[in-house]
């Protein structure tokens, strides 16, 4: 090397070094970012977040008292002899200004009040309801992801065996260890191969597909980090049924009915209101002024009033039956789950403690064998590809149990552990 070149390839490395470091690391996409994300881009989550704002607005009106009103008027022009439509020739001729307030009577007032700060409650139950139903959906759709990824990373070390087995064989067939057709079996083994990664890397993309619904462009990001261990406590998650969102909503939607079948009993003693009144006449007669009350009278109350009481009531034992069936059916769910979970957890500790090694060995025996002139690559190739889908369902197993355990893991507004 001549003494001008050494500088020039110094700087170049040096170049090289600086355009690496300046270059801006990709990012990466844990779980709890895409939660986080999910949760701030949600349309779903939006509306529900509208809805609670909106109910709890109305909180501030409900047990006001209806506006005022205002009425002006003439009363008693003459429409016909000499002073016909002549406001102030006549003096019984009065222009009119009242200011009228009707006054529900306060326990409808109350009931109002309660059954609107009932409603608030339940949107906001509902909008935890739906925050973890986001969590649950992104939580799967990344693990989605990250599985199929395992997998394709599981299959690539196949790959690279089939293919360093195809390097290989031309020299064995030269020095009369193995057969021409063993070549040719090798490259069909390996467009099977290969038309299995496409199944694999399809999975991948619909993975992605899923996680983009919530994500957007992030979605696209390499994932980073594991999937926290998560561990369900089954007493735990049993006791937990009550504080699920979607269970907690029933109780102000039962104290919504409750202040409706109040307000329904309210009425049956009525409202009244009072009116005040000013009377301009001719000057020639004094300015007047009237006072009036007036009073709902409520007299057919079996057929106005109680039907209503009695529809509230039967709302609200509606409703109780709702909540009990739906706690029931969350308490076959949790039971169904855990009873899952234990079935793959005993599927995963066989499969690594039994059929992993006896697959690693069943390779072994056939390599030897087909080394040794004593068995042929059709015997390899099948071993290892049955070793390939073992692993493969190992991980698909972990895929399984992770979503289960992420699953029981969002039924309430817990972070994963």
């Amino acid at each position: 090397m001549k003494q001008t070149d050494v500088p020039v390839t110094c700087l170049l490395a040096v170049a090289l070094f600086l355009n690496l470091a300046a270059a801006p690391a990709q990012a990466a996409l844990s779980l709890a970012d895409a939660r986080t994300l999910a949760e701030s881009r949600a349309p779903m989550l939006a509306a529900r977040r509208a809805a609670v704002d909106a109910a709890r607005a109305l909180t501030t009106s409900a047990a006001e008292l209806p506006d005022p009103k205002l009425s002006a008027g003439v009363e008693n022009l003459p429409i016909s002899g000499p002073m016909r439509w002549q406001i102030s020739a006549d003096g019984m001729t009065q222009r009119s200004f009242a200011w009228m307030q009707d006054m529900p009577n306060a326990a409808k007032r109350a009931a109002r009040r309660d059954g609107a700060e009932a409603r608030a409650a339940k949107e906001a139950a509902m909008l935890a309801a739906e925050r973890l139903a986001v969590r649950r959906e992104v939580t799967q759709a990344w693990l989605m992801r990250y599985y199929a990824e395992q997998r394709i990373a599981a299959f690539a070390a196949l790959r690279e065996e089939n293919r360093l087995l195809i390097e290989t064989l031309p020299a064995r067939i030269a020095a009369g260890k193995a057969m021409a057709t063993d070549l040719t079996m090798a490259r069909q083994d390996a467009l099977m191969l290969a038309d299995r990664l496409d199944e694999l890397q399809r999975e991948r993309a619909q993975a992605q597909a899923t996680l983009a619904r919530w994500l957007g462009d992030a979605a696209a990001q390499p994932l980073e980090g594991t999937p926290p261990a998560l561990l369900p406590d089954a007493a735990a998650l049993r006791e937990a049924i009550d504080r699920q969102p979607e269970l907690q909503a029933f109780e102000p939607m039962r104290q919504m009915a409750a202040s409706e079948m109040r307000e329904a009993e309210a009425m049956r003693r009525g409202d009244w209101s009072w009116q005040v009144m000013y009377s301009r006449r001719n000057p020639m007669f004094g300015d007047m002024v009237s006072f009036q009350v007036s009073f709902e009278l409520p007299l057919w109350g079996e057929k106005r009033q109680e039907p209503q009481v009695t529809a509230r009531r039967r709302e609200m034992e509606r409703l109780e039956g709702e909540r009990e069936d739906l706690r029931l059916r969350r308490r076959e769910e949790i039971d169904m789950q855990l009873a899952e979970l234990d079935e793959l957890d005993r599927k995963l500790a066989r499969l690594k403690a039994e059929s992993a090694p006896l697959a690693e060995q069943r390779v072994a025996l056939a390599m030897a064998a087909y080394e040794g002139a004593r068995g042929d690559l059709a015997a390899v190739l099948t071993a290892r590809r049955d070793r390939a889908e073992l692993a493969l369902r190992d991980i698909e197993l972990q895929a399984r149990r992770h979503a289960l355990r992420a699953r029981l893991a969002d039924l309430t507004e817990t972070e994963p552990r």
